[in-house]
């Protein structure tokens, strides 16, 4: 008998500087560094997982160049896909979070069409 695993809630992505909704679950920050001007006290978040960003590396190299985006996402789901890593890990989290409410996925990123979450999101729905 082949375990099914628990299909994921659903998984948004926002970004950190907007209001929290009444239905966002569990809200996590997923970026590397901090936001800027956004005062520790005033963030509303559960978690900061910092690990579940892109490394310094590839984030410099992507430079949020829209037309670098696709190779961006393939070696990102790369870092993600390392065994043993701390992305790893940290993706393994965010799936179990996942199979347990709504997940939403937080970024200072203006451009969240081009962001790291959605290619986050998309690893953590595409998995159950």
């Amino acid at each position: 008998m082949t375990k099914k695993t628990k299909p994921p809630h659903e998984v948004r992505v926002r970004r950190v500087y907007e209001p929290p909704g009444p239905d966002d679950g569990t809200r996590l920050l997923v970026d590397r560094l901090w936001p800027r001007g956004l005062s520790k006290t005033d963030a509303v978040f559960d978690d900061w997982l910092k690990d579940a960003a892109p490394s310094a590396e590839l984030r410099k190299w992507y430079g949020h160049d829209p037309g670098r985006y696709a190779a961006f996402a393939d070696r990102y789901r790369t870092e993600l896909a390392e065994p043993g890593s701390s992305a790893a890990d940290a993706l393994e989290r965010l799936r179990t979070l996942a199979a347990e409410g709504t997940l939403t996925l937080l970024t200072a990123t203006k451009d969240l069409e081009h962001s790291h979450p959605l290619v986050l999101a998309a690893e953590i729905t595409e998995s159950a």
